[in-house]
């Protein structure tokens, strides 16, 4: 029993060596990349400009912008805290994102032009399925256990 155990905790080790680990790392470098786009756009639009009298959509770029930024600490720094942040931020981003997405359906006029629009799609739809690879990302038990979030005896036996 125990040495299928320890091939169990092998392969699991060898799984988050070969994919799940580098996929923290793509993460760390496409968010800020995505959060500089975002915030070049609402500023843009803030600034530059002067057509732009609504500036909801620009608000809501701007707070993509700042999720975005956000949620690289807990790609880039691996703490509990950090963790915690981007947990959170990462499923508001998500929850912002469809909820905008089917507002940008049923009333375009009022969204405009802004990240979440639907669902992402003038940025190829990464606005909805990089939160959604990030949590699963974060929520990988060994990724658990190298932010130190839960002993290691915990996220094992899962």
């Amino acid at each position: 029993m125990a040495a299928r155990m320890d091939a169990k905790s092998k392969q699991a080790d060898s799984l988050w060596e070969s994919v799940v680990s580098p996929a923290g790392y793509v993460l760390a470098v496409s968010y800020p990349v995505l959060a500089l786009s975002t915030g070049v756009r609402a500023s843009y639009q803030l600034f530059v400009r002067p057509d732009i009298v609504d500036y909801l959509p620009v608000a809501l770029s701007a707070l993509a912008a700042l999720c975005y930024l956000t949620a690289t600490l807990g790609f880039a720094y691996r703490r509990p805290w950090t963790w915690r942040l981007s947990v959170t931020v990462l499923a508001f981003e998500t929850l912002m994102t469809v909820a905008v997405g089917v507002w940008s359906i049923i009333d375009p006029a009022t969204v405009g032009s802004t990240v979440w629009r639907h669902f992402g799609e003038d940025y190829g739809y990464f606005p909805l399925i990089q939160p959604i690879i990030g949590l699963v990302w974060l929520l990988w038990p060994l990724t658990i256990r190298a932010y130190g979030v839960r002993p290691a005896a915990l996220t094992q036996s899962q």
